[in-house]
């Protein structure tokens, strides 16, 4: 696969996920977060088993696997995609779809922190100053009153449970590592989404099994996002992420999440007619800014340590 495609098929994955927002306020009059979640991931279940037995593994086939592994992947359910999907969608619903697009600027760096705690990676002054800047440009995006000191923003308490729920992906992004030693991707996708069923389905049948009988009520908006949810959220978006990531780096992938917000903002604005205020804009440039300097400035300063290290290995070789 040529370069241009990797890109563009990463372009497209972040259109898609953007998508996911808007189509939360799309469902949420018939739809409970519950379910908003549970439904799509579940047909997206489905159409994933043929991609998963169609998978060439050669490089996973001498992996030390055992059904601890079952835990493994309950635990990544359970603390990344749950609080990743349900909590996202619960804090959505409370929040605006432009915010939350703003809120998933903060991954790359609560994904670094995380790393720092679980994996025991590097922590360096920049990456807290980050986080610092990402927690205030959270705070910004909220409404609150700072001339009278009230922390009652309308969006406050939405806001909060979006950026709950980004932490939740990244420890999956964190702690999923672990799990791509021995487990491919798509492997790790499939069964991360198989453990999801098996935690929902109790939750949604006792907590929004009155939705079942709703469903030949549902209107042509709620249709329309529970479908875009389903194949373009949970199904397509992932499989073309995947195909895209065996050409680029990690890196490069990271940076492409920046479209996310790119793609959402807007989409929230033609689609539902959110408006955003200078203070929620604000504080997007600084969650912007706070993951630019762990992404792109970090980066490049790691670069010029390695160029400098290889340079002066070669003044010393002369000499």
């Amino acid at each position: 696969m040529k370069s241009w495609q990797s890109w563009f098929l990463l372009f497209s994955c972040n259109l898609m996920w953007a998508l996911q927002f808007t189509c939360i306020k799309l469902v949420q009059d018939q739809v409970g977060s519950l379910v908003t979640v549970w439904g799509p991931m579940t047909l997206a279940t489905v159409m994933l088993f043929p991609l998963i037995r169609l998978e060439k593994r050669e490089d996973y086939r001498n992996a030390a696997r055992s059904k601890k592994d079952i835990l493994m992947f309950f635990v990544l359910a359970a603390v990344g995609v749950f609080p990743g999907q349900v909590i996202v969608t619960w804090g959505t619903r409370m929040s605006l779809a432009s915010n939350a697009a703003l809120l998933t600027l903060t991954l790359p760096i609560s994904t670094a922190v995380l790393a720092f705690i679980f994996l025991g990676e590097r922590m360096s002054r920049i990456r807290w100053a980050s986080f610092a800047l990402a927690i205030a440009g959270v705070l910004l995006c909220s409404g609150i009153d700072f001339k009278s000191l009230s922390l009652g923003g309308p969006y406050l308490a939405g806001n909060a449970l979006i950026f709950f729920g980004i932490l939740g992906s990244a420890f999956y992004n964190s702690y999923g590592k672990k799990v791509l030693e021995r487990y491919s991707p798509m492997e790790m996708l499939f069964f991360t989404y198989v453990a999801m069923f098996a935690i929902m389905t109790p939750l949604v049948l006792v907590k929004e099994r009155e939705v079942f009988a709703s469903i030949p009520h549902f209107t042509l908006r709620t249709w329309t996002g529970l479908a875009l949810l389903t194949f373009f959220h949970n199904y397509l978006s992932m499989v073309l992420f995947l195909k895209a990531l065996k050409q680029l780096d990690a890196i490069q992938a990271a940076l492409s999440n920046y479209l996310i917000t790119f793609f959402g903002v807007p989409i929230a604005a033609l689609w539902l007619g959110e408006k955003l205020t200078l203070v929620g804009i604000i504080g997007g440039v600084m969650i912007l800014v706070s993951t630019l300097l762990i992404t792109v400035w970090e980066e490049r300063q790691a670069l010029s340590r390695r160029a400098a290290a290889v340079l002066a290995k070669e003044v010393g070789n002369r000499q």
